[in-house]
């Protein structure tokens, strides 16, 4: 493939590459393809053969041609891990779920005691020699990692080590400050192990960044490697146009994206109930539309509430398609995970929802990055779990609106959360360096 000489050039070392959803895993994607108009070709080092829960070819329209995309094949236990389980349905997300198998405990066991940091630790010696050899024959400006999975951090170590090359690392989510990370089933020493193996990262890159505010200061506590903040964000491209318009028959609730069991809105869905039992336009208009991975136990709790007739199953959607369900919705529905270090993060999704312009009902920590975002761009509003009465309060709000035609989308300023500004950020970085 011909090099573009006249460009910087960043190796981006990611588990995730098109094609593939998520929000979050398409920050690296993105940046990508507005790299070349900055000045930098991106250069991608990523498996061939990745485990991941969904494919998303209309993705593959977003990478320049000006990248260059380099597989290698990476062995991974989860073919064992599956056959252990023996076709047993879990969770979206085996390890955020509440209930587990015993075959499944058993696993997740296994794998948080035996694969320190992950699975995919046994990619990290091969691609560090692998990436060695490349670099001498094309060398690269700064390389870039992004996790999780954090193995890809000690990849960029490796590197780091071995040919002195200027080293950013990504963390799209915190390592052992994740709000799972004390209680996964692992050893004292285990968990010891990550804290060393994080800190190894922090101390050996030459820069460090993070996707939220809070995220960004936990780091610069810990370390002296100077700690950027670049959110995620979303494509300006992909909501240009008019929006479609709203139904005028259905009163349509919407959620895209993962929906794990530990995010699940028992109260909202009581709310909803409540209101379909006293009041039959409501009951016939209302539809919750959930798109992408669900796991079972939310629909399981809205069929205990009679409201299994108003729920549309989308199933996994390419994301044009999540971009109109998302600019069609009379709301949008953004339960948290319940976990206290969740506070710090900010769901992908919520920038696509910022995006869409219609109004967002949160479900989660009223103090957390999530719940400021939202009052900042005027987006919508975050309640507690246990919150009944305002989230009640916000439905009635929003369906008299909706029955009165005056629903209208939100109009806040969410330019800094472009994809297109956010790769400036980065650039900005990486040519310090």
């Amino acid at each position: 493939m011909q090099l573009h000489r006249a460009m910087k050039r960043v190796l981006i070392i990611t588990y995730y590459w098109p094609p593939t959803g998520g929000s979050g895993v398409q920050r690296w994607v993105k940046f990508a393809r507005y790299m070349p108009a900055c000045g930098w070709q991106p250069v991608i080092y990523t498996p061939k053969n990745p485990e991941r829960l969904a494919v998303d070819e209309s993705l593959l329209a977003d990478i320049p041609p000006e990248a260059e995309v380099y597989k290698r094949r990476i062995f991974e236990p989860y073919a064992f891990y599956r056959a252990f389980l023996g076709g047993k349905k879990e969770a979206v997300n085996p390890i955020h779920g509440q209930k587990k198998s015993f075959a499944s405990r058993l696993a997740l066991w296994l794998r948080g005691n035996f694969f320190v940091p992950d699975p995919r630790r046994s990619w990290v010696r091969p691609s560090v020699r692998y990436l060695k050899k490349y670099l001498a024959e094309h060398p690269v400006d700064v390389v870039v990692t992004t996790g999780p999975p954090h193995a890809m951090h000690l990849i960029g170590e490796g590197l780091k080590r071995e040919t002195g090359v200027r080293w950013v690392a990504d963390f799209r989510d915190p390592w052992t400050k994740m709000y799972n990370f004390e209680t996964l089933p692992m050893f004292p020493w285990v968990k010891a192990a990550h804290r060393r193996l994080e800190q190894r990262v922090l101390d050996g890159s030459d820069a460090v960044i993070a996707v939220t505010a809070l995220v960004r200061d936990d780091f610069q506590q810990r370390t002296q490697t100077p700690v950027s903040l670049i959110t995620n964000g979303f494509d300006e491209a992909d909501y240009a146009g008019a929006a479609p318009a709203l139904s005028a028959t259905r009163f349509t609730l919407v959620h895209t994206g993962l929906f794990e069991k530990d995010g699940n809105p028992l109260r909202l869905w009581d709310v909803l109930a409540r209101k379909c039992a006293g009041d039959r336009d409501f009951k016939a208009a209302l539809e919750i539309r959930l798109a992408g991975k669900i796991d079972p136990e939310i629909f399981e709790a809205l069929a205990a509430r009679g409201l299994a007739a108003n729920v549309k199953r989308l199933g996994y959607q390419a994301h044009p398609d999540t971009v109109r369900e998302q600019r069609a919705a009379a709301v949008l529905l953004l339960p948290l995970r319940d976990a206290p270090e969740y506070r710090k993060t900010l769901p992908g999704k919520i920038f696509e929802y910022l995006a869409a312009r219609r109004p967002v009902l949160g479900i989660g920590q009223e103090d957390g990055v999530a719940a400021k975002l939202l009052h900042q761009c005027g987006a919508g509003v975050m309640y507690g779990w246990d919150q009944t009465e305002p989230v009640a309060h916000f439905i009635d709000h929003c369906w008299e609106e909706f029955r009165s035609g005056t629903l209208a989308a939100r109009s806040g300023d969410i330019s800094a959360y472009s994809r297109r500004a956010l790769t400036g950020k980065l650039v900005e970085l990486l040519s310090s360096l």
